[in-house]
């Protein structure tokens, strides 16, 4: 049978960077859990054996990746996907489910995104680094909210540094830093009616040319990320409290509940009030 640890974090009053849950598991072979779809981003790191790893691409594509000892692949807020153990030598993984207004950012920086799923470090020792990191906030999930943020920045620098894909920040152009200032705009004012236009102007762009240049980096439309937030906060919340999907719908930007339910169905397959039947109180990973 698979062995599974988990813990939960504590506190939700941190927007920059935060973890939700982390822990370990040893698969029995075969063992694969999805299709599913996340509400943050989720990274594994495989400590021995192998698997595959099916993921949804931003056009559509699944695309199959073989996975082994000392890689890790990330699972971004509302992209399917689904992994499997190997019969013969399943793996055991570490994991941690983190989001946050910087989270994109220091992900890009580590050379990962939707359609950039694999970690790899530049040596195997960066990787034991790496896991030693990971498996610290499971073994010292009784510590102070304060303290395991601090931990997750750490984790975060050094999945920078380590990576053999990594982007070089010290270079990056000051178009890229305007991409991240509207991502973090997005995520902060998605709940309330906002156009591509505010927040073109936001960054001090031109409407096409902001468009075109954050397809180029994000691998998606300011629209698409926009519509994304605002669906992946509206599972959120249905996975948590008991709120009407009608004040759900609001809360996230959408004051229509008929185009909300549409939008919803579009991306997840299910009728909010399906999906929340489904998954409201899911925790597995």
């Amino acid at each position: 049978m698979d062995i599974n640890h988990i813990s939960l974090f504590p506190n939700e009053h941190f927007l920059d960077i935060r973890p939700y849950q982390y822990g370990w598991e040893e698969c029995k072979p075969l063992h694969s859990f999805g299709p599913f779809v996340r509400n943050h981003y989720l990274l594994h790191y495989i400590i021995s054996g192998k698997g595959m790893l099916f993921s949804h691409s931003t056009s559509g594509e699944i695309h199959e990746y073989c996975l082994e000892a000392n890689q890790a692949f990330l699972i971004c807020p509302g992209q399917v996907n689904m992994y499997t153990a190997d019969e013969k030598n399943p793996w055991k993984y570490v994991w941690i489910e983190f989001d946050g207004i910087r989270a994109e950012e220091c992900l890009l920086a580590a050379g990962l995104q939707w359609d950039q799923p694999i970690y790899l470090p530049q040596n195997i020792e960066q990787g034991k680094l790496l896991e030693k990191r990971m498996l610290y906030f499971y073994e010292n999930s009784t510590k102070s909210p304060i303290h395991l943020v601090g931990q997750l920045y750490l984790f975060l620098d050094e999945l920078i540094e380590y990576s053999s894909s990594r982007q070089n920040i010290a270079e990056k152009n000051q178009k890229d830093f305007y991409i991240n200032e509207a991502i973090a705009y997005i995520q902060q004012n998605c709940s309330r009616e906002l156009t591509i236009d505010e927040v073109a102007d936001f960054c001090k762009l031109n409407r096409n040319y902001f468009s075109r240049k954050f397809k180029k980096v994000m691998g998606c439309t300011p629209q698409e990320f926009l519509i994304h937030q605002r669906l992946t906060n509206a599972t959120e919340l249905m996975r948590l409290t008991d709120l009407p999907i009608k004040t759900i719908a609001s809360r996230c930007g959408y004051p229509n509940q008929l185009y909300f339910s549409q939008a919803f169905k579009k991306c997840y397959g299910l009728s909010p009030q399906e999906w929340r039947k489904q998954n409201g109180s899911k925790t597995e990973l």
